[in-house]
């Protein structure tokens, strides 16, 4: 926030608010207004009503000056009657019952606003609740492939900055606007009807106001962008280096860290002290500019009130009435940036909810009752934001219940077969039959349903050890999940622990470690009780004894289930029933274990390679 914003206003004209902050500007203004008006129609009585009491409560405070008015002008002929010698003094009853009638307009007009700044703040937040529920919707309903190409913190600045900026603006730029209306046009009639030629004066002024605000604004703008800019710099630094930092004292760069850091943090400091100079000049400029105007007034309307054009309570209820005239514009230019803001914000929300979704069908067979027989049939595949194809020709016939590796170097597209069966991705060419129906006969959700999946990265979320297992069945009970954990060898270590199944896994889940996370992921796929399992390199990260304890897991795991293991170990797919050998997207061997060392060639080069021994 700027520190000027709130500083109160001085001189006749008001100090006037701190030069405005340029923000992003919509591409489609149009197009994304229409898109925010119709989550805004189903509020359409109340915004009605948001309007009338913002109004009402306008009207109600600015015909307060000309009443109190009639305050000043009867003490003054009571003081001039008894300067004079007049037989009339002040009229103390008339004087209270002004008094009274202005504390009632204020309460009225309190509360109105209210019942305005109540039904407003509903009408926001629940446009917020309602986008954010869209959003989270989409992303259920995207390809992975967007992912593939969109940064999670751009994702999550959608639903949380964008958000956060419609709700704000929302809440005030509405009721800004009808507020700033109001008292501009409010004002100015009760301007005129006190005295125009005063009022002309006071107009006068207002070019000269503008003109040098706008100048003011236009020499500070381009720092407060720089300082925009070179803020997320910094705070993107120092979030890459707190991520880092065990790697950065590692390799001693602490020096190095904090040398970069004061390079964008000088450049930070350069903008942002230009930019609060620039805009606190705003201020003393207006102040100048509006005691000029004030001068002005005071001595025409001393001419005026002389020749008994206007009272003495005229002139006061026009000087209060000048203080109020210049800051609905100020507010109005403010409130024409905000909107920009507001739109720009919701253009990039909207332009996240129109990416295109998977396509998903209703299946036409019955999944559930499949055995487990798959055919790849000439697969190709490559991903959209690439011309490179990463499958070529693959082609492979899995029967029921087999245990099928698949191995080769790092890129030659052993995932992706993982991804394509699991239809995270669509392919370019060929097709995958479950039981001898094409795989897209399925719709995605039943296809997955039917699957397993056991992963380097364990995931595990906040919640206890019993709720981590559960996410395979969310309706199993604790005895299923207990017989779960035994089956994947995770119910001894678990009983040992404060809590036992109950115990939670803290944020990083650092109270538990990196093999008994995998543990818990395999009795989360045990519990699934899946047809088809899959195992991507799920023993790669952890130590001989625990791998020998996470493969004893695997085997009961994958009994009577068609199995995928991905492995750059070799020697934990040697009872494999067929191992398909990858390399560049084709396979170049596929057999037994005994059958591909008897051929000696792919397959044998990359075991002989993890087993020699040095002589």
């Amino acid at each position: 926030m700027n520190r000027n914003q709130n500083r109160p206003r001085r001189g006749m004209f008001g100090g006037g608010p701190p030069a405005m902050i340029v923000g992003e500007k919509a591409k489609d203004f149009k197009g994304s207004f229409k898109k925010l008006f119709k989550y805004l129609a189903p509020f359409k009585w109340k915004i009605l009503l948001v309007m009338i009491c913002a109004a009402v409560s306008t009207v109600f405070t600015i015909i307060g000056p000309k009443i109190l008015a009639n305050a000043t002008d009867e003490m003054a002929r009571g003081m001039i009657n008894a300067i004079t010698g007049g037989s009339n003094g002040i009229d103390f009853g008339y004087i209270g019952r002004i008094l009274l009638l202005m504390i009632g307009l204020y309460i009225v007009s309190s509360a109105f606003m209210f019942v305005q700044g109540y039904t407003m703040a509903g009408i926001s937040t629940k446009v917020s609740y309602n986008l954010r529920n869209s959003i989270m919707q989409k992303i259920n309903k995207l390809p992975l492939s967007y992912f593939n190409k969109t940064s999670h913190g751009e994702i999550l600045s959608r639903i949380t900055n964008d958000v956060d900026t419609l709700n704000q603006s929302m809440n005030q730029s509405i009721t800004q606007i009808i507020t700033s209306v109001a008292t501009l046009i409010g004002v100015l009639i009760m301007m005129f009807s006190i005295s125009w030629q005063m009022t002309l004066v006071a107009l006068g002024i207002i070019p000269i106001t503008v003109v040098l605000v706008m100048v003011v604004v236009k020499a500070s703008q381009k720092y407060f962008k720089g300082q925009q800019k070179y803020l997320g710099t910094v705070n993107g630094h120092v979030e890459e280096m707190y991520g880092g930092h065990i790697v950065i004292k590692a390799f001693n760069k602490e020096q190095k860290s904090i040398e970069e850091f004061d390079v964008e943090n000088e450049k930070l400091y350069k903008a942002g002290w230009k930019a609060q100079f620039l805009s606190g000049l705003m201020h003393p400029v207006m102040n100048f500019v509006s005691n000029l105007g004030y001068v002005a007034i005071c001595i025409i309307g001393a001419m005026l009130a002389s020749n008994g054009v206007v009272t003495i309570g005229g002139i006061q209820a026009f000087v209060m009435y000048v203080r109020s005239f210049t800051q609905p514009i100020m507010q109005m230019a403010n409130i024409s940036n905000q909107i920009q803001m507001t739109i720009a914000a919701a253009e990039r929300v909207f332009e996240f909810l129109d990416e295109k979704e998977e396509v998903e069908i209703v299946s036409t067979y019955d999944i559930e009752n499949i055995k487990g027989d798959i055919v790849f049939d000439h697969l190709k595949f490559g991903y959209e934001d690439t011309d490179k194809i990463v499958i070529n020709d693959f082609s492979a016939n899995i029967k029921a219940g087999q245990k099928i590796a698949i191995v080769g170097p790092t890129g030659a597209g052993k995932t992706t077969i993982i991804k394509l069966l699991m239809r995270f991705h669509d392919l370019t060419g060929g097709n995958i039959y479950i039981d001898g129906h094409d795989m897209n006969e399925f719709s995605r959700h039943d296809t997955r349903k039917e699957f397993g999946m056991v992963l380097q990265d364990t995931w595990l979320y906040n919640g206890s050890i019993k709720d981590n297992i559960r996410y395979g069945k969310l309706d199993a009970t604790d005895d299923e999940v207990i017989e779960a954990a035994v089956t994947a060898q995770v119910d001894h270590f678990v009983r040992t622990l404060p809590d036992g199944y109950n115990l939670e896994i803290n944020e990083e889940g650092d109270n538990i470690s990196q093999g008994q996370k995998q543990l818990l992921t395999i009795a989360r796929a045990v519990l699934s009780d899946a047809k088809i399992m899959i195992l991507d390199e799920a023993t790669s990260s952890v130590d001989t004894r625990t791998e020998i304890l996470i493969q004893r897991a695997m085997d009961n795991l994958m009994k009577n289930r068609t199995s995928f293991i991905i492995a750059h170990r070799l020697s934990t797919i040697r009872n494999a029933d067929l191992i398909l050998c990858l390399n560049d997207g084709d396979i170049v061997e596929q057999g037994t274990h005994e059958e591909l060392l008897a051929l000696n060639g792919f397959y044998a080069n990359i075991y002989n390679s993890q087993f020699d021994k040095v002589r």
